[in-house]
């Protein structure tokens, strides 16, 4: 059962710790954080619990107390093993070195009290164990394993494979899961959920677990992932959730008051001085962007405008820079740090008084979790603003300031029954001991992701493995298990199996970075392979917030020059955005409109009012919504608009505002069906706020072919059908294969190219399509992309309400409309550059006024 937690008072918490942690408490700390009143005693009582927190609030400590506590006890009784008794599992390597630090600092202080006291204390092991692990460290892991393992998830899953080392694993009295939030609603949460279970079936005794969180909803599901089920029943689960313990102040701020009939330079301008006049009026700022490239504009700039110290921070920098960055932040050295995501976590940065983001950050907790690290403190307010230069952002992000200070989180979704993460996890069970499918079936549905798989998917899995497809030893596919199918047992097949696991294990699919180096051969950090393979000599593109010119490539490396003062000539990266959260989608439809409703009334002192805007942004968006209704409609809550726009080309907008995962479910499965309708190619633009699909001059949709678009049946078959020969099904299927041990990144010690990879992944595709369509990787590669990539399930959702409570409203318009502009320059392939992109909007804007004769 899952069920709220109490508060204990300071009594209880002393108490239910060891005298020794006990006295270093209170000489550090006056009194214990709301997450230590939560956690600590519950958890020394054996239960299980999901703590979630802002960031600086103590949480971290409140997991290891308890452990600790136990550790001390054994200690002073020389009673502690060679074992491993607490396991601390984060997705993040930076994080695992910092939690070590935190952890050796207060074990020195605790044994220089006991050794003032005269108590001999046996010595706590604390270890980090991760791929980066040398194997010196891992030898002496293995003759003395760590009292306290700090790992990842990956890690994990090899480590229960170790036949020495698993042995160690049987006492885990603490299993402290950190970050829960990063990995609950990707694959590598799948594959964690499963290497819990697997740790707890070799457990001689209770394993307490415990998952730390920042915001997150459904909490209770969440829960439910940290622990599992116990054969069919589920495992109880306390929850405390202390994210309302911290005040939060958010601004929507806009440079300007006209989105349209500025020049990019002057909004550049605009943008800069804003930022700069926040980053000089605090003490230490962080800014996040969406994108690399923006992460590196925004640096330059910014240098251009103030003296102090100012560092870009991101995945593509090496890891040296970012330490560095990280270590002057956390000094007090930088006046400004600006980060794509790679700041976003708990890493510890030390004092912020300021975040700012630039564009919306597409989702409500990723807004508090960004506005989270300022004020670090409990008590301190955390100060977020948000910069916007575009009118669909600025409503956007009026909705989900709001939203974000009531507290109204995005609900994650799990991914359920991954057929890719299964087959490494049956691998590495086979690796273990030889299984019956009963045991390993209930053991598998013992993890929350799992709990409905299957008999016949799982059956399936094992069949793939076994090697009982024959044909594709030929494309050097080979068996990985055995399995006596009348029997129903299964185990490892062959020596090699275990290095192969070892090897190929991981669920983050292998994107190629090409290196980026100086002649000397100093390393400078990475680009994406499709932003090297457009360079050219002489190109000059901007890097680490550094100017450089690129020379030559070879192999995987580009060779450049550093030149300073020179205008970048290649726009740095271009990054997937984030997509909108399909729960504030719904939220904004809600917003549009309660403004239509106020038009006529006191619609900006509302504004003003309710939301965290200022009067020149509420003024904006009031224009916005203004125009938008003399010269179309605007689509709400209840009323979907879909836009005529015949011409040359035949444009048609579809305002279905559910973010960009669902909207490119529904507008592949509708261009699927144009094309079979009108036997026409179709092309599809989609953002967060609709999508539309674009047809040659001779082909037209009448209202009645528009509205039999909406129809329910086939949708799921059509847009698979969609997917057929696309960039993204090539590349998903690799992915996918990958993790199932189809192409093997590693043999042996010999890594595949990523282009090998490529080559056997559509080999064996085709083959696949063509003999097995229900083969086990393949169906798990539509499942990815349609529920994790589209999410086909709210996609769904939202047309089967369309003709219901969504009234269907067909509008003709001579020219897009307002709300369309957006997608119609998505659709305009000589729109590259933002000087571009602002001259169109300012004429499509001009000719949308010229209409409504300059009203409002």
């Amino acid at each position: 059962m899952i069920t709220k937690a109490r508060q204990h008072s300071d009594e209880e918490i002393l108490s239910s710790m060891h005298p020794l942690l006990r006295e270093w408490f209170l000489s550090k700390f006056k009194t214990f954080t709301p997450p230590q009143r939560f956690a600590i005693v519950e958890s020394a009582r054996g239960k299980n619990i999901l703590v979630t927190s802002p960031t600086g609030s103590g949480k971290t400590l409140a997991a290891f107390m308890s452990a600790l506590s136990m550790l001390i006890e054994r200690a002073e009784r020389k009673d502690l093993s060679d074992e491993v008794h607490v396991v601390y599992v984060s997705p993040l390597k930076a994080l695992n070195n910092d939690i070590k630090k935190n952890l050796e600092e207060p074990l020195f202080e605790i044994y220089e009290l006991a050794e003032r006291k005269g108590i001999d204390l046996q010595k706590i092991r604390v270890a980090v164990r991760t791929g980066d692990t040398d194997a010196g460290e891992r030898q002496k892991q293995m003759k003395k394993p760590p009292h306290i393992l700090i790992t990842t998830p990956e890690t994990l899953a090899i480590t229960l494979c170790s036949p020495k080392f698993s042995k160690s694993l049987r006492n885990v009295r603490y299993l402290i899961i950190d970050e829960i939030h990063a990995v609950a609603e990707n694959k590598r949460g799948v594959h964690l959920a499963l290497s819990m279970e697997r740790l707890q079936r070799i457990q001689l005794g209770k394993m307490v677990r415990i998952g730390l969180s920042a915001t997150i909803a459904p909490i209770e599901d969440v829960a439910r992932f940290l622990v599992g089920r116990e054969y069919g029943f589920e495992r109880d689960c306390l929850i405390a959730d202390v994210t309302f313990e911290k005040k939060i102040d958010i601004k929507v701020v806009s440079p300007m008051s006209d989105f349209f009939n500025l020049t990019a330079e002057e909004i550049n301008e605009r943008l800069y001085n804003t930022i700069a006049e926040f980053v000089k009026n605090s003490k230490t700022t962080l800014i996040f962007t969406n994108t690399r490239s923006a992460t590196e504009r925004v640096v330059y700039y910014l240098k251009k405008r103030l003296n102090d110290p100012i560092k870009a921070h991101h995945s593509s920098l090496s890891r040296e820079v970012r330490l560095e960055v990280e270590n002057e932040l956390k000094e007090g050295k930088l006046k400004c740090v600006v980060s794509s995501t790679s700041l976003e976590l708990g890493i510890d940065i030390g004092y912020i008084d300021l975040v700012i983001l630039l564009g919306s950050p597409k989702s409500i907790n990723r807004a508090l979790q960004r506005i989270g690290r300022s004020g670090h403190k409990l008590h301190e307010i955390s100060v977020g603003k948000i910069i916007v230069l575009d009118p669909d952002d600025l409503v956007e992000c009026t909705v989900l300031a709001k939203e974000a200070m009531d507290r109204n989180l995005d609900r994650i979704r799990i991914p359920e029954n991954c057929l890719d993460v299964l087959c490494q996890h049956v691998v590495g069970m086979a690796i273990e001991k030889k299984w019956s499918v009963d045991e390993a079936l209930a053991l598998i549905r013992n993890a929350y992701p799992y709990r409905n798989l299957k008999r016949e998917d799982f059956i399936s899995v094992l069949r793939y493995l076994s090697g009982e497809f024959s044909e594709l030893e030929r494309k050097n596919v080979y068996a990985k298990i055995w399995f006596d199918e009348r029997e129903e047992v299964f185990g490892k097949r062959g020596k090699m199996l275990r290095p192969i696991y070892y090897l190929n294990v991981g669920t983050i699919p292998e994107e190629v970075a090409i290196n980026v180096l100086t002649n000397e051969g100093k390393m400078v950090g990475r680009v994406e392979e499709d932003f090297a393979e457009r360079l050219i000599f002489g190109d000059i593109f901007v890097l680490a917030g550094r100017t450089f010119r690129f020379l030559k490539s070879k192999g995987m490396n580009i060779i450049v020059e550093e030149v300073e003062g020179e205008r970048p000539t290649v726009p740095s990266w271009f990054s997937e955005q984030l997509p909108l959260s399909y729960d504030l989608a719904l939220r904004i439809q809600k917003f549009r409109r309660e403004v239509e409703d106020r038009l006529e009334k006191n619609a900006i002192e509302w504004l003003v009012k309710n939301y965290s805007i200022d009067r020149v942004a509420a003024n904006a968006l009031y224009r916005f919504f203004v125009e938008q209704k003399l010269f179309s409609e605007i689509p709400t809550d209840r009323k979907l608009v879909v836009e005529k726009f015949e011409g040359e080309k035949n444009y048609y907008f579809f305002h279905t505002l559910v973010g960009r995962k669902a909207n490119n479910a529904i507008s592949r499965a509708f261009a699927y069906r144009v094309g079979i309708m009108k036997d026409c190619n179709v092309q599809i633009v989609s953002n967060d706020n609709g999508f539309a699909l674009i047809l040659a001059g001779n082909k037209y949709l009448n209202e009645s072919e528009i509205e039999s678009l909406f129809l329910m049946p086939n949708f799921e078959d059509h847009l698979k059908k969609s997917l057929d020969h696309t960039e993204m099904l090539r590349r998903r299927f690799r992915h996918v294969a990958v993790r199932s041990f189809m192409i093997l990144r590693n043999y042996l010690g010999r890594e595949k190219s990523v282009w090998k990879q490529q080559l056997n992944a559509d080999m064996i595709l085709n083959f696949l399509k063509r003999y097995y369509p229900d083969f086990p990787v393949l169906r798990e590669t539509y499942r990815e992309i349609m529920e994790d990539s589209m999410d086909i399930h709210n996609a769904m959702e939202y047309i089967s309400r369309v003709g219901k409570e969504i009234e269907l409203h067909v509008v003709r318009v001579p020219y897009p409309s307002p709300f369309a502009f957006n997608l119609f320059i998505l659709g305009e392939e000589d729109v590259v550059l933002m000087e571009d992109r602002r001259r169109v909007l300012k004429e499509l804007h001009e000719k949308v006024m010229s209409v409504i004769g300059g009203e409002g």
